[in-house]
């Protein structure tokens, strides 16, 4: 099956949905024009279908290899990526004073969902990059901008994010690498890290990793941590590569999917590193680059439902078996038209939501709100978590659309699903973000989240005229969550909050989805109603379930011991 980037659905939440036109009617942003919007939109897309969509199976059956110290990436990734940064892909939300596009992250998101339905495998490469560019604008000195930010751009360089040790986990604050100071003002850094995504590659000149360590003098914990710059060829003044840093790829990891990506345990030993923000100021810079990449993550999610969604309805359209009526076709039966309408219509809403959060982003990037920044760091764990669990979920549907046939790797309907599954565990896994959720974002009082209720009760309130019914559900859903949510406001000890965070961030996005389902069908045609319609009355129903779950608290959960699980 050939994917086709869903451009219509981006044009349409941009222009009614998501607001996008408060970005581009900004001074930052004023020249995203429509017909530049539209042109963007386009030739991604072309990329995308012609060009990086065919290596997807490539990186699936042709796992990158590591053969003596050097890492063989898969057929054809090297002009893949090529067209990525030659297109000007990997910059396009950079600033211009370092040679980037300077375009809104809402575009960025639009075509990283089209990358990572083509080829995730590939798509991550260029995401670490993004990642680290935003991170090194923010926090590193205009002597490291200015060497490593224009050559990640223009990606003759990539870059990755090292902070994961084998006892340093979720618990970045274990981590055991150490970093001396040298007498020219560079630093020493050994140790060891793991699951290092992209680690190093055939294809570029150089590879740029940023590094958690710990200075002699950085107290244990995450306040002791420093980040460095450590790049696999130390660069002179003006760019030039020179020797190979003491640096190397011990092993490549065996994976339940993304084969076209390597994996990689790094090895340090006296790496040559410059620091990147102040000393014990490390976490601050990476959770820049994480905060990034947990909104690219949740898209990467998107994209695979997408692509899933895609291959699974091309199968319905074309198998026949049983006597449905009609064409013949699965397609007429009730439960596979089930199963494609809930692919698509919380594929859509996930879009939606990803859409919501860089608009969020963008406008603080144009004005510095505080309000519009509390929105974008509130959206983002449901992006990034919602995101994903749709990804695994339509992925799964889609296997099972395509019945026995969906077990058969020759179909290509599995490879979505291995593909997915590590996106709800990297970059932080969902449960913590669902903690994030109900602890940190919370900590304003509930401000951001009522801000987002109070919107979603509005909409309702104005779609009642043309649509009463799926107005006042989702209303009252927003009533539901609001009581919830004043309920979590209240609970001092955060283990009553974690004990439901989960179903909370989950009830969220089944609200949020509600919300632009709705607007979607008071700006669509019939097609947009009948997919709200879908949504509203099947699948939005779900939070009440999910917001019960919140409210029992964790009494009755940590009442359960340990001998319990086991007896």
């Amino acid at each position: 099956m050939a994917y086709r980037a869903p451009v219509g659905d981006f044009r349409f939440l941009m222009d009614h949905v998501v607001s996008f036109g408060d970005v581009t009617n900004t001074d930052r942003f004023a020249e995203s024009t429509p017909d530049m919007v539209d042109a963007i939109l386009t030739e991604a897309a072309k990329m995308c279908e012609e060009i990086i969509a065919p290596l997807n199976r490539a990186g699936d059956l042709h796992p990158a290899k590591l053969e003596n110290g050097v890492v063989r990436t898969s057929p054809g990734f090297a002009e893949g990526y090529r067209a990525i940064a030659d297109g000007g892909w990997i910059g396009m939300s950079a600033s211009t004073d370092v040679g980037g596009m300077g375009l809104p992250m809402t575009l960025t998101t639009a075509v990283n969902d089209m990358m990572s339905s083509s080829c995730l495998s590939l798509q991550l490469n260029p995401l670490m990059s993004q990642g680290q560019i935003e991170a090194l604008e923010h926090h590193a000195s205009d002597v490291i901008k200015d060497l490593y930010v224009p050559k990640m751009i223009s990606g003759e360089w990539c870059g990755t994010m090292n902070l994961t040790e084998p006892q340093a986990g979720s618990d970045v604050g274990a981590l055991r690498t150490k970093a001396e100071p040298n007498d020219d003002g560079s630093f020493a850094i050994s140790g060891q890290k793991i699951y290092i995504t992209w680690g190093d590659n055939d294809f570029t000149e150089n590879v740029c990793h940023l590094v958690l360590a710990r200075l002699p003098d950085g107290v244990p914990g995450t306040k002791g941590i420093s980040l460095f710059m450590v790049p696999k060829f130390i660069p002179d003044a003006d760019g030039n590569l020179g020797k190979r840093n003491n640096l190397k790829v011990v092993s490549l990891e065996h994976k339940l999917g993304l084969h076209g990506s390597p994996t990689a345990v790094m090895e340090y030993d006296g790496a040559t590193g410059w620091l990147v923000g102040p000393e014990h100021g490390g976490m601050a810079a990476m959770f820049t680059m994480m905060n990034n990449a947990r909104l690219g993550v949740g898209v990467q999610g998107i994209g695979i439902a997408e692509a899933a969604y895609q291959h699974a309805l091309a199968y319905a359209q074309d198998r026949t078996q049983g006597k449905a009526g009609g064409s013949g076709t699965i397609i007429e039966h009730a439960d596979v038209r089930r199963m494609l309408a809930s692919m698509k219509a919380d594929t859509y809403a996930a879009r939606a939501i990803s859409l919501m959060n860089a608009v969020a982003i963008d406008m603080t990037t144009a004005t510095g709100d505080a309000g519009w920044k509390a929105r974008a760091a509130f959206l983002t764990p449901i992006t990034k978590a919602f995101g994903t669990d749709v990804g695994m979920e339509v992925s799964s549907t889609g296997v099972q659309v395509h019945g026995g046939m969906g077990f058969i790797e020759e179909t290509g309907a599995a490879q979505f699903s291995r593909d997915v599954r590590v996106t709800a565990i990297y970059e932080g896994t969902n449960g913590i973000q669902a903690m994030d959720l109900v602890a940190r974002k919370l900590m304003d009082g509930g401000e951001a989240a009522f801000r987002l209720l109070e919107e979603i009760e509005q909409g309702a309130e104005a779609a009642k005229t043309t649509h009463p019914e799926l107005a006042e559900a989702v209303w009252q859903s927003a009533e539901s969550l609001r009581e919830a949510t004043e309920w979590l406001v209240e609970q001092s000890d955060l283990n009553q909050r974690f004990a439901g965070a989960v179903p909370y961030l989950r009830a969220f996005a089944r609200v949020l989805g509600g919300h632009v389902h709705l607007a979607s069908a008071m700006a669509g045609d019939a097609s947009r109603v009948k997919l709200a319609t879908f949504y509203i009355k099947r699948l939005l129903p779900e939070h009440i379930g999910l917001l019960a779950h919140v409210r029992e608290g964790a009494d009755d959960l940590l009442a359960i011991t340990p001998e319990d699980l086991v007896a």
